[in-house]
C-alpha cells in the first residue's frame, strides 16, 4: 500500500474521528488523513468524541490520551461499545505500559507516542490485525522497563508512596528518590 492511498483504495468505511486537544496537530494530521483516503471528523475533548461516536460511530478512531477534560480511553471505551470493529490508536506524550495496556484492553490496535507523524499513524490505523509489530528500532532499556514497573505499581496504589514501597518491597526513601528523577532512556 502507498503512503498517500486515494479513498477508493480503502476498504469499506473510510470514516476516521480524531480527538486531540491541540488544535494546530488535530488540523494537520486531520488534513493529512484526509489525503490518504479517510472522511475526517475532528474533535477536541473527550465530550466532543464520545458526541461524534453516539451520532455514528467510525470505523477508525486516532484519540488523545490526555484531553483537558478528561481521559481520552473514555472516547476509545464508547467507540469499543458502539462498534467493537473499529480500529483505534491512541497518542501521547506521556507513555507508558500500564496506560498502554489499558489502551489496548479498552479495544485500541496501537499506542503511539508523540510526536507521531501522519504515516506512523495511517500504518497503525491499516496494519494487517494479524501481523506482527515490527521490533522496535530503539527497544526500552532494563532501566526503562523497572522504571515503568515502579510507574505502574506507584499509579495502582493511588499514588501512596508507603504502599508501593511496601508492595515492591523498597525501602521508601529510595522509592522517593527514584519517582522524583525523569525517566532514564
Amino acid at each position: 500500500m502507498s503512503d498517500n492511498q486515494a479513498p477508493d483504495q480503502l476498504p469499506g468505511d473510510n470514516s476516521l474521528l480524531i480527538v486531540d486537544d491541540d488544535r494546530p496537530f488535530l488540523s494537520r494530521l486531520g488534513r493529512a488523513m484526509e489525503a490518504r483516503g479517510f472522511a475526517v471528523e475532528l474533535a477536541e475533548s473527550v465530550s466532543g468524541g464520545i458526541d461524534a461516536v453516539r451520532k455514528s460511530a467510525p470505523a477508525y478512531a486516532v484519540v488523545d490520551m490526555r484531553l483537558e477534560d478528561g481521559n481520552g480511553l473514555d472516547v476509545i471505551a464508547a467507540l469499543h461499545d458502539a462498534r467493537p470493529t473499529a480500529r483505534a490508536v491512541v497518542l501521547t506524550g506521556y507513555g507508558n505500559i500500564a496506560t498502554a495496556v489499558t489502551a489496548v484492553k479498552l479495544g485500541a490496535v496501537d499506542y503511539l507516542a508523540k510526536p507521531a507523524d501522519a504515516d506512523d499513524v495511517y500504518h497503525a490505523l491499516v496494519a494487517d490485525p494479524e501481523s506482527k509489530a515490527v521490533p522496535p528500532e530503539n527497544p526500552m532499556s532494563a532501566d526503562r522497563v523497572r522504571w515503568e514497573h515502579i510507574q505502574r505499581v506507584y499509579e495502582l496504589c493511588n499514588r501512596n508512596v508507603s504502599e508501593t514501597a511496601r508492595r515492591l518491597n523498597m525501602h521508601r526513601r529510595t522509592l522517593q528518590r527514584i519517582l522524583a528523577k525523569r525517566a532514564p532512556r
